[in-house]
């Protein structure tokens, strides 16, 4: 096409929303009017489909869950008035909460407020906390947020010891849905001898964002910590953003979480809309499925032009890879669904992975995200006429044009200004957008048996290594590994067994490993 042929191809296909000041641009996606035609059908499904979801129709059958991460923002769309309350009385608990913190009223035993957060969870329950703050904090935040949100010792490590003289005013989040899961459990286990070493009651600083009635619930109530946030049975880690999860350390850090709200209510309204061209949603659904023929072809390269939204690819990264990525559809038919996310931010990218994507291997689509307010205040010129913030969008243009020249595709979502009303209206443009795609492609965005398959081959795997340490308890020699294996009823796991002993010797848990390092058979395995 030439400039005029792609000029009225933006106009024709540009996405406008006047009440939240968000473009959408998939005009550099290069389907044809054939491709629109033929997807017609799916996305009337597609509509209806989440119009069900949105009433209460179970998503997740294996659970016989329902999922209303939508209700969140709009709770008079829930089905009934017991779910109503359950989004209602929350957020009144967090504003309550929130406002004691700040004021003083609740306050550390012996400090005169509380200055920071240890939030502590996996997954969703990290992913959307991390992403609002660095997106949306202050710069002087009401209290400082610091994340542990993964079982790393040293990374565990790196934030406690930061937070070592300000731990006796540090507020501590523990967010599981469960109470049962690995990662977060053990992070507040450490997190509670890090205040019991220094003498501090860890119940005086601690709170729990979880089920009613789970295991986290019964630990916080029989320690009598501070409080507890419910978090509900059908909202999904990955969607949990705007419930207790991720508003309760939103509004800690002086975030407007009302305002957040009022944005994902507004692109929710607009969602809505059953008509392709008038859905933005749709129109990203649309994309996606061109860009990866329905099949996941091509991986998704997401580049925020804006220091405030790095962590947007990871939020992204997680909530469309763990919605889509499937290997059998709603038929029961092996697809292997899905959509890989990466990123990181421009114009950074200018000097990094960008020259592959304009001449390397062509397996990819690129989503800009461009911001058209440079700062707050004016900016000065270093050039007659030329900002910073010139070069920025620039360079977002340069790029996008230059990508297209060398027949690699793109979308660019273009917002006013990041805000706590954008970012809201974000992230429920893309939850949409998942639930619409889901549907083009048949298959259900709402279970994930891949991280359960993942969880139980690490419990088996401790199971394994108790069975090891015992074996070699009760053995005064050392032994070779196969021997070790078939002791502790592995002989097919050998390989499993070696990882263990090695990961054991290298940390000093009694354990030596003697022979050739570099042939794994030759060791013996011995106790200190």
């Amino acid at each position: 096409m030439n400039n005029q042929q792609l000029w009225q191809r933006y106009q024709d296909w540009l996405y406008y929303h006047s009440g939240l000041e968000l473009y959408l641009d998939i005009s550099r996606m290069r389907f044809d009017d054939a491709l629109v035609e033929s997807l017609i059908p799916k996305f009337d499904k597609a509509f209806q489909d989440v119009a069900a979801l949105e009433k209460g129709a179970i998503a997740n059958p294996d659970e016989q869950r329902m999922v209303g991460h939508y209700w969140l923002r709009n709770p008079d769309l829930a089905p009934n008035e017991a779910l109503k309350k359950e989004i209602t009385e929350p957020l009144a608990q967090i504003a309550d909460f929130v406002e004691k913190v700040h004021s003083g009223t609740i306050k550390p035993p012996s400090a005169v407020k509380f200055t920071d957060i240890i939030s502590i969870g996996i997954g969703g329950s990290a992913l959307g906390p991390e992403f609002v703050a660095e997106a949306l904090a202050p710069d002087f935040p009401t209290l400082d947020i610091h994340f542990i949100d993964n079982v790393d010792p040293a990374g565990i490590d790196r934030v406690l010891n930061r937070l070592k003289d300000k731990l006796k005013s540090t507020l501590v989040i523990v967010t599981s849905k469960s109470g049962g899961t690995p990662e977060p459990r053990n992070g507040m286990l450490e997190t509670k001898l890090a205040y019991e070493a220094q003498g501090l009651d860890f119940a005086q600083y601690a709170i729990a964002v979880t089920m009613p009635g789970s295991k986290l619930s019964a630990v916080a109530q029989a320690e009598n910590w501070l409080t507890t946030f419910p978090m509900q049975d059908w909202v999904g880690g990955r969607t949990s953003e705007m419930s207790a999860v991720g508003l309760l350390p939103a509004a800690l850090q002086g975030i407007d979480i009302q305002a957040m709200l009022a944005g994902a209510k507004e692109m929710d309204e607009a969602t809505r809309i059953a008509s392709l061209k008038g859905n933005p949603a749709a129109l990203l659904a649309l994309a996606w499925y061109y860009g990866t023929n329905g099949q996941g072809q091509k991986d998704m390269v997401v580049l925020p032009y804006k220091d405030s939204l790095l962590l947007f690819s990871r939020y992204l990264q997680q909530l469309i890879m763990e919605s889509l990525g499937k290997e059998t559809d709603l038929d029961g038919r092996v697809v292997h669904q899905g959509i890989a996310v990466y990123g990181n931010k421009g114009s950074t990218d200018q000097h990094a992975y960008v020259q592959q994507l304009r001449e390397g291997v062509a397996n990819f689509f690129a989503t800009f995200i461009e911001v058209l307010e440079d700062r707050t205040g004016s900016s000065a010129e270093f050039e007659p006429g030329v900002t910073s913030g010139d070069y920025l969008s620039g360079f977002l243009q340069g790029t996008r044009q230059a990508l297209y020249e060398n027949k690699r595709d793109s979308v660019t979502i273009t917002i006013k200004q990041v805000n706590p009303r954008t970012v809201g209206a974000l992230i429920a443009l893309y939850e949409r957008a998942v639930s619409l795609y889901a549907s083009l492609v048949n298959i259900n965005a709402y279970h994930q048996p891949g991280v359960e398959a993942g969880k139980k081959a690490a419990a088996s795997l401790l199971a394994l290594q108790e069975s090891v340490l015992n074996s070699l308890k009760n053995t005064p020699q050392s032994l070779d590994l196969a021997t070790l294996a078939a002791q502790a009823g592995a002989e097919d796991q050998i390989e499993a067994v070696y990882k263990i002993v090695r990961h054991l010797a290298a940390n000093n848990r009694g354990i030596v490993l003697e022979g050739n390092l570099a042939v794994p058979s030759s060791l013996k395995v011995g106790k200190k």
